[in-house]
């Protein structure tokens, strides 16, 4: 015989951090590769081209991307790519100064 439904609701499963984080910073070092990548070889075409292009390239993905950050582990690498993004604007932009 089955014991009763227990009116608590089952515990969380434990959050894997060190997995989580590891997963996240591949992510990120990837995204920010492809960001620096891609604009600096556009802005030797033209500096403002390079702008729009990653604007809307960043605009583009991102609907998608945010969608899976509620998914257990996707969401590690949708931070990481949040990250990778931010990483790879900002060494474009101290790399053009």
């Amino acid at each position: 015989m089955l014991p009763p439904p227990s009116p608590y609701p089952p515990p969380p499963a434990e959050t894997p951090w060190f997995t989580g984080l590891l997963v996240a910073a591949f992510g990120a070092a990837v995204v920010a590769v492809a960001i620096m990548a891609f604009g600096s070889q556009l802005a030797r075409i033209n500096p403002a081209l390079a702008v729009v292009l990653e604007l809307v390239v960043v605009a583009g993905v991102a609907p998608s991307v945010w969608r899976l950050r509620r998914t257990p582990v996707w969401r590690w690498l949708v931070y990481g790519a949040a990250a990778g993004v931010l990483a790879g604007w900002s060494a474009l932009l101290v790399g053009a100064a």
